[in-house]
């Protein structure tokens, strides 16, 4: 089974996070799609050299092609607010009835405690700790192969 794991990735600490978050699900038996590996970031390749232009239609197209074969989207909510991108991966994942579970340690909230409706009812689950989350996933990976 495969998870794409939807998260902001624009600075050392987001992307450190992430890698620490993909390597929990790997740990628990999962494959994952993480763009900021396996799509690259438009940024950083524009800074290389490579053709804004053709690269924004490549990585769009690679994540989107991504959320379509994934079995499960986990979002990574901590951040001021959620990642504008994650969000559409999001959407795009509820819409195809995609498994969609949240991740989110970050006490910031869009209002008394809550998450925008929209995101908070688009997920299944959101797990508030590492450990949780593990636990989650591994059960998951157990009814899978007993399945």
């Amino acid at each position: 089974m495969m998870i794409y794991i939807a998260a902001p990735l624009f600075n050392k600490m987001e992307k450190e996070f992430n890698e620490r978050i993909d390597k929990l699900v790997v740990d628990q038996g999962f494959e994952t799609y993480l763009p900021q590996r396996d799509g690259g970031s438009l940024s950083e390749l524009i800074r290389q050299g490579e053709n804004a232009d053709g690269l924004s239609d490549y990585i769009f197209n690679l994540d989107v092609s991504a959320v379509e074969k994934c079995d499960i989207l986990l979002f990574l909510l901590d951040g001021r607010v959620p990642d504008e991108g994650a969000c559409m991966e999001l959407g795009m994942a509820y819409a195809l009835k995609k498994e969609c579970i949240g991740f989110k340690t970050d006490v910031r909230s869009f209002a008394d405690g809550n998450d925008n409706l929209m995101i908070r009812k688009a997920l299944s689950k959101i797990f508030r700790s590492e450990k949780e989350l593990a636990e989650h996933l591994k059960n998951r990976a157990d009814i899978d192969i007993l399945a």
